[in-house]
């Protein structure tokens, strides 16, 4: 029995800053009682849920994230000639059935938090708000009902779905994304650049025409991924090859795909240099243990030093508590061995 498919992966990403904080720096954790770069979760599967590679894969079995529903059937609602009051009322209406929506004036329409649909309840908005126009009457209860229904959008199936309220429809995650963290200390640095104003040839001023900062840091991270197959499955309605091709699809851009912040100026883009796949039903594990102590080894380099503790560590966890997976396929970019292909193929077989 399959059920859990775990992903250990190493990347190496140079002067970058890929997901920022509010001072606009690189985040940071402290781990090991180093300070360490960091990418969020949430970061992570946003850059692989909006990637091209992922939206391609997976075309038309992909949600969409909105506050603006309410906002769209208003206008729609006074584009077809309804009365002000009517299109206030019936467009309130609707809003409300995805969640609160915002007290200011100019947003009264707009929800509070982003409501997370399916193209199938896409779908049911469009047809509601275009019976309410070409009718111009009052959406019934039923129909309000009927927005929010059964529906398998793999985005929403693999990083489920919470409606205030709505606690048919939630959804439970199938994949667990953890923080990318660095295997070893790094110091967040300071660019200091400038602009040149090209038309000014020292008329008003000699120097540059702009001067900034911005913050950035280099390191070798440490992902995991935790994927529920069962509980993919579920969410898929039981279709088997559509589970397969939403494996595919997460773990070739998992491996191919990073976040997307201050690329103009860094060009930051990495693949995947090693990466572990495991299956098994027991418990899963992270293995960022390996990496408490921070890597710091100078005759082979961080990236050899990573995977070599993320072996070590694998198999002396084997050694205390058994096998902790079933099987496993790996490659290793720096070693030249394995395949993304295989890699790929022993995710997404069942």
């Amino acid at each position: 029995m399959t059920r859990f498919i775990q992903l250990h992966l190493l990347v190496s990403y140079p002067p970058a800053n890929l997901n920022r904080d509010v001072l606009g720096r690189p985040k940071t954790a402290k781990m090991g009682g180093v300070d360490r770069l960091r990418v969020s979760s949430q970061s992570l599967k946003r850059a692989w849920r909006t990637s091209e590679l992922f939206q391609d894969a997976l075309a038309g079995h992909i949600g969409t994230r909105t506050k603006l529903l309410g906002q769209l059937a208003h206008e729609a609602f006074v584009k077809a000639g309804l009365k002000e009051k009517d299109a206030d009322t019936w467009a309130s209406k609707i809003g409300l059935t995805y969640g609160e929506l915002k007290t200011e004036k100019a947003k009264k329409y707009q929800n509070e938090t982003l409501v997370h649909l399916s193209p199938e309840e896409l779908a049911s908005f469009d047809q509601l708000v275009l019976t309410i126009s070409s009718k111009k009457r009052e959406p019934t209860a039923e129909e309000l009902d009927g927005l929010l229904h059964i529906q398998h959008a793999v985005d929403l199936a693999l990083f489920g779905r919470m409606l205030a309220g709505k606690a048919a429809h939630n959804t439970e995650a199938a994949v667990q994304v953890a923080h990318a963290i660095g295997v070893h200390a790094s110091a967040v640095e300071d660019d200091y650049f400038t602009a040149v104003d090209d038309l000014n040839k020292g008329r008003d001023e000699t120097g540059a025409g702009h001067v900034g900062e911005a913050g950035f840091a280099a390191a070798v991270f440490y992902e995991y991924v935790c994927i529920d197959r069962d509980q993919l499955l579920k969410n898929l309605g039981g279709d088997e090859a559509l589970v397969q091709r939403t494996l595919r699809a997460l773990t070739n851009t998992a491996l191919t795909v990073g976040p997307s912040g201050k690329q103009n100026s860094f060009a930051s883009r990495a693949y995947v240099h090693y990466a572990l796949a495991e299956k098994g039903p027991q418990q899963p594990r992270s293995l960022a243990l390996a990496f408490l102590k921070p890597i710091d080894d100078k005759q082979v380099g961080y990236g050899e030093a990573a995977t070599k503790a993320l072996a070590e560590l694998r198999a002396n966890m084997d050694k205390v508590y058994g096998n902790c997976a079933d099987a496993k396929v790996e490659f290793n970019v720096l070693a030249g061995t394995g395949s993304k292909a295989a890699l790929v193929d022993f995710v997404a077989g069942d």
